[in-house]
């Protein structure tokens, strides 16, 4: 026998403090239930809440800590009440595994925001006490309400980001008809988030415009993703230009920003929808009241979006640009995603590097 305990069997990877270096992490997960499925684990996207919660910025962290809430993999085992998947299906989890299942969210399939708190993919609170550990290793246990039906053609690598970049902007752009062929978009930031608002943008037939601050940007915003114009947000006179000119605008920057320059480009009844997290949000009433807009935020999606949305990338061949990587390059990944330096979403092929 091993030093390790015969339950140790799952290999991750964790943070143990503040630092937020990760490194080879065994461990064990629960038994499977009657409702749970087992997924051995192929990829794992990188998103910036793994640098927020291995380096404590929240002040809530449970360590050791396996991050990791962009999941994708093939179901090894079910319970014995599972009737939506089987041995060898592809699937996904997203940002979070579990929830109360009984209040008025969870009965809308808008999990997401349950009553009694969603119970996070990582560093949560789970039914049973213990702390979830996310999808930095080899196979995880999920409730099957908590698991998303990857289709057959569409690649698991691709899929990974979907589950918590993709979702994050699909959900808050159909809930306040984002899907309106003509209408105007704009985009604001172009990172992970971001370039799968402009990739929706364009497959729901909408024109799109990209707002950055940064010009090095433009031409990948408009020959590689297919936007329709490019705009550095510190020209005064181009965005003087683009006054009251968009339906719909995704700010997706979680850098501290003005947000009255942008909520002049809205047009009468225009909706600016948030879904980064700058530290504060300010903006003279004037720029609500006067245009009658909308401001509103948004977390991912409950379960009936993010499939309705992974079925939607699948029949419109609609992939995130992805940089594959072993998980031995984990932490150099991060620093480079704290950096912005990924065009535009690390994805760990956990199957052929975590060993």
């Amino acid at each position: 026998m091993s030093s390790l305990s015969a339950k140790d069997d799952c290999l991750g990877w964790a943070a143990r403090d503040v630092s937020g270096v990760l490194s080879p992490y065994n461990f064990s997960r629960r038994d499977l239930g009657s409702d749970d499925v087992s997924i051995n684990i192929t990829h794992c996207g990188v998103c910036y809440a793994d640098v927020v919660w291995t380096r404590n910025k929240h002040g809530d962290s449970k360590y050791p800590l396996v991050p990791g809430h962009e999941i994708a993999g093939i179901v090894k085992e079910v319970g014995s009440n599972v009737h939506r998947f089987k041995v060898g299906d592809h699937v996904g989890v997203g940002t979070y595994v579990n929830s109360c299942r009984d209040c008025e969210y969870c009965n809308d399939g808008l999990e997401v925001v349950c009553a009694k708190g969603s119970v996070f993919t990582f560093n949560g609170v789970d039914a049973d006490g213990t702390i979830t550990k996310g999808g930095y290793s080899s196979y995880i246990l999920v409730h099957e309400r908590y698991c998303f039906r990857i289709p057959d053609n569409y690649p698991l690598a691709s899929a990974a980001p979907l589950l918590c970049a993709g979702i994050t902007v699909y959900a808050p752009m159909v809930r306040h008809k984002m899907n309106q062929p003509g209408k105007s978009l704009g985009v604001i930031g172009l990172g992970g988030l971001g370039h799968m608002a402009v990739k929706f943008g364009k497959a729901f037939g909408l024109n799109v415009t990209v707002l950055s601050t940064s010009l090095s940007k433009k031409e990948e915003a408009l020959s590689l993703l297919g936007a329709d114009r490019f705009v550095v947000s510190s020209d005064q006179e181009e965005m003087k230009a683009l006054a009251m000119s968009f339906d719909f605008i995704v700010d997706t920057a979680s850098g501290d920003h003005p947000f009255d320059p942008y909520m002049s480009l809205l047009k009468i009844s225009g909706v600016l929808v948030l879904v980064g997290f700058p530290s504060e949000v300010k903006f003279s009433p004037a720029s609500l009241n006067l245009g009658l807009r909308t401001i509103s935020g948004s977390l991912t999606g409950g379960t009936k979006v993010t499939q309705e949305m992974i079925d939607f990338c699948a029949a419109h061949k609609i992939y995130p640009n992805i940089e594959v990587i072993p998980i031995q390059y984990a932490n150099e990944a991060l620093e480079r995603l704290i950096k912005k330096d990924v065009k535009y979403r690390f994805v760990i092929d956990i199957e052929n590097s975590l060993k």
